[in-house]
């Protein structure tokens, strides 16, 4: 006789908290992240850290993460004693990966340039979101683990929908929607989990970042070592001729 499939957990009734609106949690938010004033005096944003290796035991993968307003992002990643490197100037992007064998500078694919023009710029979501053309509705409430939260969809200027959780008591982030992961043929649903907040020149910052896949056991963590808020950043730091550069001192001379 086949095993019974397990019932999946029952979840946890929705707490009964006090009637908010979205705009009124949204404010909230923004106040304990450091407050608008504060988050509209930072143009750069450059976090240190560590991230697992793709879910496999003790493996540690360092990085380093650059951010710059008007949607520019630098990433790059120790993988096998090589760097390798991603950019985004806000319109394009490239890779370099040299851990692969692949020595030349390739464009993002569609995939990742779709992904990449939905990344949040370096203050996230909510932060002046009617700017950033995302419409924000209270959508009731939840539990998230032990914490009460509120929820929000937040809808993007392209249509795409996502919802968020805000801590009840705090008003800091719990957790996020983000895009699916492919994995075994099918789309999985995924979430950031954000945890360990501290204060960050004014500004409150969580230093610990887990994605939850549905259905995968591991977590992929991300942990901060440093913020870095308002380093000087030139915009050719997030062009193709940066990896280049990268990808020629990688070589050596002659090559």
């Amino acid at each position: 006789v086949a095993p019974s499939a397990s019932k999946p957990p029952t979840p946890a009734p929705a707490p009964d908290l006090p009637a908010m609106s979205a705009d009124q949690i949204v404010e909230r938010y923004v106040a304990a992240q450091g407050g608008l004033q504060a988050w509209r005096g930072v143009n750069t944003l450059t976090l240190t850290g560590k991230l697992d290796g793709g879910g496999k035991p003790n493996v540690e993968l360092a990085y380093l993460l650059r951010q710059k307003r008007g949607h520019k992002m630098r990433l790059e990643l120790q993988v096998k004693d090589q760097t390798a490197v991603q950019v985004f100037d806000g319109k394009q992007g490239w890779k370099l990966r040299p851990f692969l064998n692949r020595t030349d500078v390739e464009p993002f694919n569609a995939a990742e340039a779709k992904a990449a023009a939905g990344w949040d710029e370096l203050d996230g979501p909510l932060v002046e979101r009617a700017a950033k053309g995302i419409k924000v509705e209270a959508a009731g409430t939840d539990m998230v683990g032990v914490a009460k939260a509120y929820k929000l969809k937040l809808t993007g200027a392209d249509g795409t929908q996502r919802m968020m959780w805000i801590d009840a008591g705090s008003f800091l982030a719990l957790k996020l929607e983000g895009a699916p992961r492919r994995i075994d043929g099918r789309l999985r649903k995924a979430w950031i989990l954000f945890k360990d907040y501290r204060s960050e020149d004014g500004l409150t910052i969580a230093r610990t970042q887990e994605t939850v896949v549905e259905g995968v056991k591991e977590n992929h963590k991300l942990v901060i070592s440093k913020v870095v808020i308002n380093e000087p950043m030139d915009d050719s730091l997030f062009a193709r001729q940066a990896l280049v550069l990268v990808a020629a001192n990688a070589a050596g001379p002659g090559r």
